[in-house]
């Protein structure tokens, strides 16, 4: 951010010289105080200079009848999982009202390391939005997983002094915090008196305590109001997620009031072009907070000024003299439509989205599995009893269920009339070629199988399935196509979405890629799926620091016991 000549801010503040942009006759949303107060905004370059008063400019903006507010901060989010580019994540939420998106490039990382956090340092340069990123913690997140990188406390350290770095991302790797892994300590000790986020899902008591005491400042993991409520008073500032799979919006409302927003701040850690479409992003979360009950200074506050004092962005949050002028403009608090976003003094539009510089991509032809066969999806053992992963919808904690399943000729085959389809998971990076294979219950599929190399976070493929050979089909085409999701019945694919960017991002607009996910989503329940989000949720089955059951290409993961289970 090129801050304009101090003179000019002065006098363009006083009044004395014309403002370089004047939004004229609407109110500003005091989210201190959460009166409305009348009078214009000034702007000189990228920073409002005047309030509540009457300024002449060089360029005005009527906004005669409208609310101004401060620009929304998504504080915890994966741009990768948007499925594009950041350039096309920006022109995408930016009319939402999003001006600062803090991102954590993992799960590029995970497939190519540093060069793909080089990629989104250089990208961020050259949007239109502010997006800042915080260097990835866990590449891997666990020794229980094959990704294609590996990034250490040494790896990171150079970086931590780049203007667009904030600090160390989501410390996933808990029980490796609290074990004092050596690798997880390095890279705590070298952040240490920086800003550390964490991910902590259930944790409590002692273990959280502990957890909090090395560092660790924010959490997006908390799924009800009492295990928020905990981390808020233990000193957390606790960031309300709802993604397109990450649903915990509606369970934390009731903590969110005037006096505890200051220390709550909101993220979408992620939600994909179609959801955007459909339902909104940080706008969607405002709004809907608020009709939950929420007061609209508290969500206001939590969308801006709030997550910029968790994050030490001292320069935004606020409309007042001095800040970055990133402001929303709308007809009403209540319903939160935002009809122009400026960032940093620039409206949000396509005339300023032309101008970006754009970085070449990184991370090509980075699926490198060999090509599997029907029989590669068996599953031996001879005792019936068989743990399977049991999905919560709108959840990525799961359930670890155990069923009796006997096997066959070898083979323990999908139940369709439990819904006990097979799930496995195929390394893609060139390293090992290790498969595992297990049982998931709640896709209700039906028929066919669904692919992915959205798999977090090691990213190799994941495949679930009624069909052995539907489910060779499915991953052998991701490798045809550098990745994406594949949809496949009949010995045919039914659809499918290229992301060649590392297998996590598309090279189309945004509107393709919402479009083909339309196309895929009614393949998926052309099968049986009754999943709002089957792709995402599919990936989140093999995150092996979320309890209770995953699985990774290294097999079924306890997460309670953080171990790979026999």
């Amino acid at each position: 951010m090129t801050l304009p000549p101090l003179s000019d801010v002065i006098a363009q503040g006083r009044g004395l010289a014309p403002a370089d942009l004047v939004l004229r006759g609407g109110r500003v949303f005091d989210v201190i105080t959460g009166a409305l107060l009348e009078g214009d905004v000034a702007i000189c370059g990228v920073l409002i200079v005047g309030v509540f008063d009457s300024y002449e400019g060089r360029e005005v903006v009527d906004v005669t009848g409208k609310i101004l507010v401060p620009g929304f901060i998504d504080t915890h989010l994966h741009i990768e999982s948007s499925l594009v580019t950041p350039y096309e994540f920006d022109r995408c939420v930016g009319p939402h009202g999003v001006t600062t998106a803090i991102c954590d490039p993992h799960e590029i990382a995970n497939v190519c390391g540093l060069e793909g956090i080089g990629y989104f340092l250089d990208a961020s340069a050259h949007t239109v939005m502010d997006i800042r990123v915080n260097l990835s913690s866990c590449v891997p997140s666990t020794h229980m997983e094959t990704a294609g990188a590996r990034l250490e406390a040494a790896d990171l350290v150079p970086l931590m002094d780049h203007p667009r770095v904030i600090g160390l991302a989501e410390f996933m790797n808990f029980p490796g915090v609290l074990h004092q892994d050596a690798g997880c300590m390095a890279k705590l000790e070298a952040f240490r008196g920086r800003h550390i986020d964490g991910h902590a899902p259930l944790l409590s008591g002692r273990d959280l305590n502990g957890y909090i005491a090395a560092g660790i400042r924010t959490e997006h993991e908390a799924t009800t109001a009492t295990e928020a409520m905990e981390k808020l008073r233990k000193g957390m500032r606790v960031l309300i997620r709802e993604g397109s799979v990450s649903k915990d919006l509606h369970a934390l409302a009731p903590m969110l009031t005037e006096r505890t927003s200051p220390y709550c701040c909101f993220c979408t850690d992620d939600r994909n072009p179609l959801d955007i479409a459909e339902h909104g992003h940080l706008d969607y979360l405002i709004r809907t907070a608020i009709a939950l009950g929420c007061p609209p200074l508290a969500a206001y506050r939590a969308a801006s000024l709030s997550a910029a004092e968790a994050f030490g962005l001292k320069d935004r949050g606020l409309i007042a003299p001095g800040k970055r002028a990133d402001i929303v403009v709308l007809e009403d608090l209540a319903t939160c439509r935002p009809e122009m976003v400026f960032t940093g003094g620039v409206r949000v539009g396509d005339a300023a989205f032309v101008t970006r510089r754009i970085v070449p991509p990184v991370a090509r032809h980075s699926v490198k599995a060999p090509p599997v066969r029907a029989e590669d999806f068996r599953t031996g053992g001879n005792r019936a009893e068989t743990p399977v992963i049991g999905i919560l919808p709108g959840k990525i904690i799961t359930e670890h269920l155990t069923y009796d399943i006997a096997p066959s000729d070898g083979d323990k085959r999908p139940d369709l009339a439990r819904d006990l389809v097979k799930i496995a998971v195929i390394e893609r990076h060139g390293k090992n070629g290790n498969r595992a294979t297990g049982f998931v219950k709640g896709f209700g599929l039906k028929r066919g199988a669904i692919a992915s190399t959205v798999c977090h976070d090691h990213h190799n493929i994941a495949v679930v399935g009624a069909d052995y050979a539907d489910m060779a089909l499915a991953a052998n085409r991701l490798g045809e196509i550098e990745g994406g999701f594949v949809v496949t019945e009949g010995g045919k694919v039914l659809a499918e979405l290229a992301l060649p960017v590392a297998g996590l991002m598309s090279l189309q607009p945004f509107e393709v890629v919402r479009d083909d996910l339309i196309t895929l989503r009614a393949a998926a329940r052309s099968l049986g799926v009754e999943l709002e989000e089957p792709f995402l949720q599919l990936a989140f089955l093999a995150l092996p620091v979320i309890p209770h059951l995953k699985i990774t290409d290294h097999g079924m993961i306890d997460v309670d016991r953080f171990e790979v289970m026999p």
